[in-house]
């Protein structure tokens, strides 16, 4: 075999090794243990709007990230609250500004229905009608997509639950 033939079949190789690797973009939508962000305590949830990811401070200078999807444009809050209900496969009655604006849906959706966008499990927070949840909607972590919430994959969502208790400190950053 000549040189452009043994060129050719390593350029075929490279091509199907690129296509089976994961795209950089999806690479960077994992759960991953990391350096955790200063200033925070063990335990604390910290979700950085602008990064779109959510850090669960673990002690010894680490944090496990998760991506997330956050609010969208005139939807993101932040601030200091704290976890105050954990619920398993989680039903889901719209918020007055979504049944506004999609008057079309149900009053209740029953947990577990696949149309329901809590997911499988939920963390709600205190003060208002926010939760870190799972989703039925996994195309949208990485993006401004909610009407405040903050969405997990689901796999994310239980582990993060099991973590967790009632209680713990959450802080919405910018």
């Amino acid at each position: 075999m000549g040189r452009a033939g043994a060129f050719l079949i390593a350029a075929v190789f490279a091509g199907i090794a690129a296509t089976l690797a994961p795209a950089p973009a999806e690479a960077a939508l994992k759960r991953e243990l990391v350096e955790a962000p200063t200033g925070y305590s063990r335990g604390t949830i910290v979700i950085r709007t602008h990064e779109r990811r959510l850090y669960l401070i673990t002690g010894r200078g680490q944090a496990i990230r998760y991506p997330v999807a956050v609010g969208k444009p005139g939807k993101a809050w932040v601030g200091k609250t704290r976890v105050d209900g954990k619920y398993v496969n989680p039903a889901w009655a719209p918020p007055a500004v979504v049944k506004r604006d999609i008057p079309s849906l149900p009053d209740l959706i029953p947990g577990g229905a696949p149309n329901n966008p809590m997911g499988v499990r939920a963390l709600t927070l205190a003060g208002d009608e926010y939760a870190i949840h799972g989703t039925n909607r996994p195309n949208t972590i990485g993006k401004a997509a909610s009407y405040g919430c903050i969405r997990m994959y689901n796999d994310d969502i239980v582990d993060l639950y099991e973590r967790v208790r009632v209680g713990t400190t959450v802080i919405v950053e910018p």
